[in-house]
């Protein structure tokens, strides 16, 4: 699955979606990611602590930029760009979770699946 995700072609696009509400939610989300780069733990973890690198990235372009409704091209291109790393990032991370969930926490791991965003057909309700 790693593989994968580290090979797709993601077709994401900052005019597709709202990036005002991305900035409002990684603002929103900023002192709980500042606190996992206090954790040492974390960030023994490579992988992951580029994931929040890639993050904090996108929350300062987006927060630096006054209007969001009037980019240029080549701006909303690289805007792009940073969401695609951070998306392929994030994917990868919960792959990396989700195996650990089966391993160590497997009653974890089956709510997990069974609540994938990734799951079209996902519900709580075991079947």
């Amino acid at each position: 699955a790693v593989k994968s995700l580290s090979s797709f072609e993601y077709q994401i696009s900052s005019e597709n979606g709202d990036l005002r509400l991305l900035k409002e939610f990684l603002a929103e989300k900023k002192s709980f990611m500042l606190s996992l780069f206090e954790n040492t733990n974390l960030l023994e973890h490579d992988t992951f602590t580029d994931m929040l690198w890639a993050l904090f990235h996108i929350a300062d372009e987006l927060e630096s930029r006054d209007n969001l409704n009037a980019l240029p091209e080549s701006d909303l291109e690289h805007l792009s760009g940073d969401i695609k790393r951070a998306c392929q990032l994030l994917f990868i991370e919960w792959v990396y979770y989700m195996k650990h969930l089966k391993k160590e926490y497997p009653f974890l791991f089956s709510l997990a699946v069974r609540k994938s965003p990734f799951n079209e057909n996902r519900s709580v309700i075991i079947r």
